[in-house]
């Protein structure tokens, strides 16, 4: 069966309800997909650290890195694991807590319009191929649902104050995946384009 839609959540990712989330203004379309990274500890994969951070469950003594994060309450839509597990935090329909100050195109306030994915990840190193798959398979759904027109990074929304996914993100390979999927037309951030460009060189 293909995966379906019902109330924002997508059957093909394990749900981990978050009650890190508000509603969307009434105005709001859905039609920016923001992708983020996160390791927790730092560079360190497979635990469920992330899954219990994003549900408010997190042992701050667990790590000394956790104190530096104490108390945040954040979320994203989606987590995409390192094997290319999907998970789910925040229905679609609501707004995830991911994007903090942010703009896209001259429009403020990124998390009343858009969709949150995060990779299991350092910002800076690459990422695995089961990711770009589960990344582009989402995007896809994604398109059949809402009116989504635009992917960027979280560094590109804010410029300075975030650096993820980074530049061990493979834009290329992601605009590929994505036009295999009939999403050529999506809008890219113009200073990944340049990236990628010089990347090949």
């Amino acid at each position: 069966m293909k995966p379906r839609w019902h109330a924002g959540w997508w059957s093909a990712a394990r749900r981990c309800r978050s009650p890190n989330f508000g509603p969307r203004p009434a105005d709001a379309a859905v039609s920016l997909l923001v992708v983020h990274s996160i390791s927790l500890p730092p560079g360190e994969y497979g635990g469920d650290e992330i899954e219990h951070f994003f549900t408010n469950r997190l042992d701050w003594s667990a790590h000394p890195y956790f104190e530096t994060i104490r108390g945040l309450q954040v979320s994203a839509h989606f987590v995409v694991r390192r094997s290319g597990e999907l998970l789910q935090f925040v229905s679609c329909d609501r707004r995830a807590w991911h994007a903090g100050r942010s703009a896209w195109r001259g429009r403020a306030d990124c998390n009343d319009y858009s969709i949150g994915v995060e990779l299991e990840g350092l910002e800076g190193e690459a990422f695995d191929a089961a990711q770009y798959d589960t990344l582009g398979a989402l995007a896809q759904g994604l398109a059949r649902r809402y009116p989504i027109a635009a992917v960027v990074g979280h560094e590109h929304i804010a410029p300075g104050r975030k650096h993820d996914p980074g530049a061990g993100f493979d834009w290329a390979e992601l605009r590929a995946r994505l036009a295999a999927e009939g999403l050529a037309a999506w809008d890219f951030p113009d200073s990944a384009t340049r990236r990628n460009r010089g990347a090949r060189r």
